[in-house]
């Protein structure tokens, strides 16, 4: 057979995943035997004549959620999706779980495994603001986040915002603990793409985010701005915003992402539209490091206590043109989650597997 190109010249992972399938039988052994054999996670839908079988990834990077009312179940990545139809949510598969729905109930046909490493980027941006994942609101995490990044903070701004919409929790929670005002000095005008990591070409996702951003001049003349984004990954938009800010009046812009630097890029799951990991910010600075002749280990940077940490977040707030700058601590964002740490995985920011 063939393989149909989609319109970014990609081949369809859908249909490279059913052409697997194809080689085995049994479903449900045609399921184990892709996830064995793809280079990163699977979960997957298939919906046949007997049911819908629902498949979790093996480690449970991503999750599926059962809905369930009377007479009805359903299946979803996010718990939210079904609430507003009347569904409330019954449980989650666990990691590698094979399921199927049928119109008698959900049957358990493979067990979940034990290990699992859900990604942690689910909550901190990814996520839905009303879904919870392995028990944990999405929202609530935000709140966590926000919290104790305000208090190892030492600024006072005169107020604290988010990066509309996700980092709007993180910089709720913030204000809630450190008694600076929240405010909303932009406004997002949402009849345009609401995610603008979604188009392929870099220009075109730096202007949609640009556009997208309207300012409330009241809220940014002569103030000292304490801005709360989820991360921070090529810098572009971030410092597009910051210049916005300033030319709108701004006499301080601190900015505090809500995770840690991003030092890896992520090898499981496609949600990012990065190709290298030169397009992270912390990597370009580290490489600028190394051409001046100073010797690298990614190990240092990822500790934020160490003295090269602190020279890394310095170079890169200087570049971004930031009043301040400081990430969230790692352990402080596992702490936000509130699940064994075990379970989560961090590759993106630590590397480790």
């Amino acid at each position: 057979g063939h393989f149909l190109e989609m319109s970014g010249g990609d081949i369809n992972a859908t249909e490279l995943v059913a052409s697997l399938l194809d080689q085995k039988d049994n479903l449900v052994e045609a399921i184990q035997y892709a996830q064995e054999v793809i280079d990163g996670s699977m979960t997957i839908l298939v919906m046949t004549e007997k049911g819908i079988y629902a498949a979790r990834d093996r480690y449970g990077r991503t999750p599926v959620s059962i809905g369930k009312k009377e007479g009805a179940h359903c299946v979803s990545f996010e718990s939210f999706a079904y609430l507003n139809l009347g569904y409330v949510c019954d449980r989650e598969l666990g990691p590698g779980e094979i399921a199927v729905v049928t119109p008698e109930g959900i049957h358990t046909l493979v067990q979940p495994g034990k290990k699992m490493k859900i990604c942690t980027f689910l909550w901190v941006y990814y996520g839905y603001p009303s879904s919870s994942y392995e028990g944990v609101s999405v929202e609530k995490m935000r709140y966590n986040c926000g919290a104790l990044l305000a208090e190892r903070d030492n600024v006072k701004p005169d107020t604290v915002a988010g990066v509309p919409d996700s980092g709007t929790a993180h910089a709720i929670g913030y204000a809630n603990v450190s008694g600076v005002p929240f405010s909303r000095p932009f406004i997002k005008y949402t009849p345009t793409w609401p995610r603008s990591f979604m188009p392929v070409i870099q220009t075109q996702r730096n202007l949609i985010a640009r556009m997208k951003l309207i300012p409330v001049q009241e809220l940014i003349e002569n103030k000292s701005l304490l801005l709360i984004d989820d991360s921070i990954v090529r810098g572009t938009q971030l410092r597009e915003t910051t210049e916005f800010l300033y030319q709108s009046g701004a006499k301080e812009v601190h900015i505090r992402p809500a995770c840690p630097p991003l030092l890896y890029g992520c090898k499981y799951l496609n949600f990012s539209r990065s190709t290298s990991e030169m397009d992270l910010i912390a990597r370009r600075v580290l490489k600028e490091m190394e051409e001046e002749g100073r010797k690298i280990d990614l190990k240092d940077y990822v500790n934020p206590d160490t003295a090269e940490y602190a020279e890394m977040v310095e170079r890169i707030g200087k570049k971004l043109n930031f009043t301040t700058l400081r990430y969230h601590r790692l352990d402080d964002m596992v702490a936000s989650v509130g699940i064994d740490r075990s379970k989560l995985c961090t590759y993106c920011w630590d590397g480790r597997e």
